[in-house]
C-alpha cells in the first residue's frame, strides 16, 4: 500500500513579532499563502513497527532531525498505531530557505498517513496535532491562504489572492531563525498592517496587497547577510509588483502580474543565484 502527497510551500505575505512570550516563544501574526513549488512525499506501508526516511537530497536528514520522520513517530504515539511506514521525500523546496519546506513535509505526513493507516482523524484534529512539531506545520496541514497567531499554530483562512506570478530567489547561504530572533529589537522594527493586508485579500485588491507586505524579520536578516539586500534590490530594478522575504529568510519573492516581467526577472537573477524558481500562486485549499 502507498500513499502519495504534495507538500506545498509558502511565502508570508505579512509577518510580525508582537512580543516575547512567558514560554520563550514570540507571539506572531502572519497572514500565508501557498505557491506551486512542492516537495512529493511517498508514504509506503510496512508491516513492522519502524520509520524509514529516505531522500536524494543530501541535505535532509534521515533520523529525528527530519520533521517528517516526527511527524510520523508523533501519530504512531499519539494514536498507539504499531504499523510501519517508508517515508521518501522528492526535495523540491530548497532547504532551510523561509519557506516552510520541513512543515510542509511533515504536514503532508500528518495527512498521508491518517489515510494510509485508516486512521480517520479530521483535518482539524491533524492540524491540532502538527502544532507539536513546529509552527507552520498547522497552517501546511490546510493549505491555501490564512491569517495565523499564536506561535502561528492558530489558523484562520482566507480568500485566496488574485493570480499572479511568483519569482523566488534564495542566496547561498544559512540563515539561523534562532539567532534572527535573539537580534530582534521589537522597539525599532517595522511592524506590516495585517489588517490592511487581510482587507486587501478580502476585496481581491492586487495592488493593495503589493502595497501591504511586510515583515517584521527582514531587517534583522538584511543586516546579517547584504546578499538578501541585493536580490531585493534586483527584482525591484525589474519591475516587481511587490519585493518581501519570507520567514526569517533568506529567500526573497516577488509578485509579479505580467509574464514577460516574472520572465526577466528570474533570468537577471540566474546568474545571481542558484536557486531561482518562477512559480504561480497557489492560494486555496487543495
Amino acid at each position: 500500500m502507498q500513499q502519495l502527497e504534495k507538500a506545498s510551500a509558502k511565502i508570508n505575505l505579512s509577518l510580525d513579532v508582537l512580543y516575547k512570550r512567558d514560554d520563550g516563544f514570540h507571539e506572531v501574526e502572519m497572514v500565508m499563502t501557498t505557491v506551486d513549488l512542492a516537495d512529493r512525499i511517498e508514504l509506503t506501508y510496512v508491516d513492522r513497527d519502524v520509520i524509514k526516511v529516505e531522500s536524494e537530497n543530501r541535505f535532509v536528514p534521515n533520523d529525528e532531525r527530519n520533521l517528517a520522520y516526527r511527524a510520523a513517530k508523533l501519530m504512531k504515539d499519539h494514536y498507539g498505531v504499531r504499523k510501519g511506514v517508508r517515508i521518501f521525500i522528492e526535495k523540491n523546496i530548497p532547504v532551510a530557505a523561509g519557506l516552510a519546506g520541513g512543515s510542509s513535509d511533515a504536514a503532508a505526513v500528518l495527512r498521508g498517513l491518517n489515510r494510509l493507516w485508516d486512521l480517520n482523524r479530521s483535518i482539524d484534529e491533524l492540524a491540532e496535532l502538527g502544532a507539536q512539531i513546529g509552527s507552520d506545520v498547522s497552517f501546511c496541514v490546510y493549505g491555501g491562504t490564512a491569517h495565523a497567531t499564536g506561535r502561528g499554530e492558530k489558523v484562520r483562512a482566507l480568500p485566496a489572492p488574485p493570480p499572479c506570478w511568483v519569482v523566488l530567489a534564495k542566496p547561498t547561504i544559512g540563515v539561523s531563525t534562532q539567532t534572527v530572533y535573539q537580534n530582534l529589537n521589537l522597539d525599532k522594527a517595522e511592524h506590516p498592517n495585517t489588517e490592511a493586508m487581510i482587507d486587501a485579500l478580502n476585496r481581491g485588491d492586487f495592488a493593495s496587497i503589493c502595497q501591504n507586505v511586510g515583515n517584521t524579520l527582514e531587517g534583522v536578516t538584511l543586516n546579517l547577510h547584504e546578499e538578501v539586500g541585493q536580490i531585493k534590490e534586483q527584482m525591484r530594478q525589474g519591475g516587481a509588483d511587490a519585493v518581501l522575504m519570507s520567514g526569517s529568510g533568506p529567500t526573497v519573492f516577488a509578485l509579479v502580474e505580467q509574464d514577460a516581467r516574472a520572465q526577466r526577472i528570474y533570468n537577471s537573477l540566474k546568474g545571481f543565484c542558484e536557486e531561482v524558481y518562477i512559480v504561480r500562486m497557489l492560494g486555496y485549499r487543495e
